[in-house]
């Protein structure tokens, strides 16, 4: 599993020409699943992800987590996380997780953190959609947490 954080100000999701969901200050994460992803190694990054500390703190050193700041969380599906570059010039997405197990840990996160933060303070995109994404990544601050690295 893999999620991309980046740290924003502002992010939204448009299906559409609807927004499907946005955030004020808070993180902006794009999620990766692979067949041999499971809900042990969501809980685990779920945890990195609440208890991440790159928010700045009074003396301006990155102290503070997503809690602290009362930020929010927008949470998107991408398969092409897993994108393999190796041969030729068009990438492979074999590596990713089946549609079918992809969204049922898309969703298991989902509800993770909605039970952690509050629904008010999770928004998603939609599984499977064409989606328009925009943010502003304020830094710009961005992290990859990747379960094959810390688990």
């Amino acid at each position: 599993m893999k999620f991309v954080i980046q740290r924003v100000s502002e992010s939204k999701v448009e299906v559409e020409g609807k927004v499907t969901g946005s955030t004020g200050l808070g993180f902006f994460v794009l999620i990766g699943v692979e067949d041999a992803d499971n809900t042990v190694i969501a809980d685990k990054l779920v945890s990195k992800l609440i208890g991440l500390r790159i928010f700045t703190d009074s003396e301006g050193k990155t102290n503070l987590s997503l809690n602290d700041v009362n930020g929010s969380l927008l949470l998107v599906s991408q398969f092409t996380l897993y994108a393999d570059c190796k041969k030729g010039n068009r990438p492979s997405f074999v590596k990713a997780g089946s549609p079918e197990h992809a969204e049922k840990l898309y969703d298991y996160i989902v509800d993770k953190c909605k039970q952690q933060l509050g629904e008010d303070r999770v928004g998603t995109g939609v599984f499977g959609e064409h989606m328009k994404c925009s943010l502003v990544n304020d830094g710009p601050f961005t992290v990859i947490l990747d379960s094959r690295e810390i688990m």
